[in-house]
């Protein structure tokens, strides 16, 4: 029986994804403390920082109301798997968080959806909250067809403790945002898809000029940031304009 994490209620979620970035220990704790300095007083936004595993273990300790959550992680729990990352290994760093089935991974990694729907299973197994990605609609039927039919009843229930990203593959890297208008029209879609209790966030080429937008009018539960979380102050004004909203 997997533990279904509850989400009703939850605070707006800002989530900070550095990928491969910054290259040094003292970059990435020189951002994080900025981030954590500017961020302190803000009490209805929840914000989690996604650093490169490397990381996790050396500024774990200096978090406050800040939570973490990883890039990735594998399907099992332990065992003969050179170089992979276990779900259990993340939780025992103080991890609550973890991204899975990134557009980035889907492409360079050739990460399949057979891959990704037994990342979700492990990773809300052991507790974590998977932030899962996409770019359409279709790639939640191609979940449900990648398990066994006897497991496809499961699959919208497993989904309720997750999260869902929309993030639209034209807008990721580019600096050219998804329009708000067709955003909401997404989001409205998955919604019907999965259970409508499931929060959703926006991510692809967010900043402090459209963050509100998309929380206030498409009516996402929060924002998956890349590229704009590696500059502090302006990761600082996207929390701060999500507060307002």
């Amino acid at each position: 029986m997997l533990r279904i994490c509850e989400f009703t209620n939850m605070k707006k979620l800002i989530v900070a994804n550095w990928k491969c970035n910054p290259t040094t220990l003292k970059e990435a704790k020189l951002l994080f403390n900025s981030v954590k300095n500017g961020v302190k007083n803000i009490k209805n936004v929840e914000v989690v920082i996604c650093p490169p595993f490397i990381y996790l273990s050396n500024i774990q300790h200096l978090k406050s109301d800040i939570q973490f959550g990883a890039q990735d992680c594998f399907w099992e729990q332990n065992g003969a798997f050179t170089g992979e990352i276990s779900p259990s290994m993340l939780k025992d760093l103080g991890v609550d968080y973890v991204i899975i089935g990134h557009s980035e991974r889907r492409k360079y990694q050739q990460e399949k959806d057979s891959m990704i729907n037994k990342k979700i299973k492990a990773a809300l197994k052991i507790g974590l909250k998977p932030i899962l990605c996409i770019d359409k609609t279709s790639q939640i039927r191609k979940l449900q067809r990648s398990v066994k039919m006897n497991e496809v009843h499961r699959l919208k229930k497993d989904f309720w403790g997750a999260i869902i990203a929309y993030e639209p593959l034209f807008a990721i890297g580019t600096g050219k945002p998804c329009s708000v208008d067709k955003a909401k029209k997404m989001r409205i879609a998955i919604k019907k898809k999965l259970n409508k209790n499931i929060p959703i966030l926006y991510g692809g080429s967010v900043d402090s000029q459209n963050a509100r937008d998309y929380v206030k009018k498409a009516g996402f539960q929060g924002l998956l940031v890349g590229g704009a979380s590696l500059n502090a102050q302006e990761f600082i004004k996207i929390v701060k304009n999500v507060a307002k909203a």
